[in-house]
């Protein structure tokens, strides 16, 4: 407990743990891990009080990815049962948004599979992002186009963006072991790309895919020195169909200790629990937003999230407030999030958020 307070003692100052103390996080024993909570939650009400922030995908482009990152249901190859479309108008994107923004979201974040866009697909998004302004003023937008070449992110900005994401994912060591198709430098790169053109960088990681303790301090400090202003850190969903469909070795006591190790080393970053929680965290998701800020609400990418009345409900019992206050979801029929769009000329009603 000495170093728990000491740890929570060092974040408030913005003192980043030893590498040997943030290994100790993630060993720590399950007879102490109230009393770790207990000082990662002191960390966040220093930087963000009892506040929740929610956020909504928008899956603007799904599948067909030319990639082959090893988690990822839309990879090349995948075998995974997910649904392949090709961009969403933006009059569909604005409509799925505003579904989000209903339910009390605070950020909407349009995600395209893929590489990463032409200046075509830039110049579309852009045209997206200015109609989701137009409609919806005071939400952020974060988009997460893949790796970005010059010029993109400044187009991004240009046109009312917010923030830009492209996650780390895993340690620059064991990168190459989840993808041969780009680098983790490429991914580097595409952060500061975004950092200079003005745009939030939005950087986390994946746990449970086979990784180290080593490997998740190494990410985490990775993360301290790009300063990105929110983390995600997502949970492997292991898709059948996907190499790592098999990766099963995450408890809701490890969540928890990976949660509270990234909050001492980033300690004023947006925390937010990504895909995954449901499955991995399940009964302890409430207690995670005493480490964490911030989530996704409803539905991920290509998998179905938690209802989001139950996610308001989650967070009201904690005893947390949602950033901006809650929006009447009533009107969505207890289901806010579970945003079904019909494709244009497809002939068939598909989930965006599925």
């Amino acid at each position: 407990m000495d170093l728990f307070d000491a740890l929570a003692d060092k974040a408030m100052a913005e003192e980043p743990p030893t590498r040997d103390e943030a290994l100790a996080v993630l060993a720590t024993s399950d007879d102490d891990l109230l009393d770790l909570v207990a000082a990662g939650f002191r960390v966040r009400r220093h930087f963000f009080g009892r506040r929740v922030k929610l956020n909504f995908l928008v899956n603007i482009k799904s599948g067909l990815c030319p990639e082959d990152c090893g988690y990822c249901s839309q990879r090349v190859g995948s075998k995974a049962e997910v649904l392949k479309y090709t961009w969403l108008s933006p009059e569909e994107a604005v409509s799925t948004a505003g579904v989000g923004v209903a339910a009390g979201a605070r950020r909407v974040c349009l995600v395209a599979s893929g590489r990463g866009p032409t200046d075509r697909d830039v110049d579309r998004v852009s045209t997206t992002i200015s109609k989701i302004k137009d409609s919806h003023p005071d939400v952020e937008v974060c988009a997460c186009l893949g790796l970005l070449t010059d010029g993109q992110a400044d187009k991004l900005c240009q046109a009312g963006a917010d923030a830009y994401n492209h996650n780390l994912n895993t340690s620059d060591a064991t990168y190459a072991s989840i993808c041969s198709t780009h680098t983790y430098n490429d991914r580097v790169q595409t952060v500061e790309r975004a950092k200079h053109a003005g745009l939030s960088p939005c950087s986390g990681l994946i746990a449970g895919m086979g990784e180290s303790d080593e490997d998740l301090v190494d990410v985490a400090f990775a993360l301290r020195e790009l300063s990105p202003d929110s983390i995600p850190v997502n949970f492997l969903i292991p898709f059948q169909g996907t190499p790592l469909a098999k990766e099963w070795n995450l408890t809701p006591q490890r969540c928890l200790r990976i949660l509270a190790m990234v909050r001492f080393v980033c300690p004023s970053a947006e925390l937010r629990i990504g895909g995954g929680r449901e499955i991995h965290l399940r009964s302890m998701q409430a207690l995670a937003l005493h480490l964490a800020n911030s989530i996704f609400l409803g539905d991920y990418l290509t998998s179905e999230g938690q209802a989001g009345r139950d996610d308001l409900q989650m967070i009201r019992d904690a005893g947390f407030v949602v950033e901006g206050g809650e929006a009447e979801t009533s009107q969505h029929d207890g289901r806010p999030d579970l945003v079904r769009v019909r494709r244009r000329g497809a002939g068939t009603t598909e989930a965006a958020n599925a």
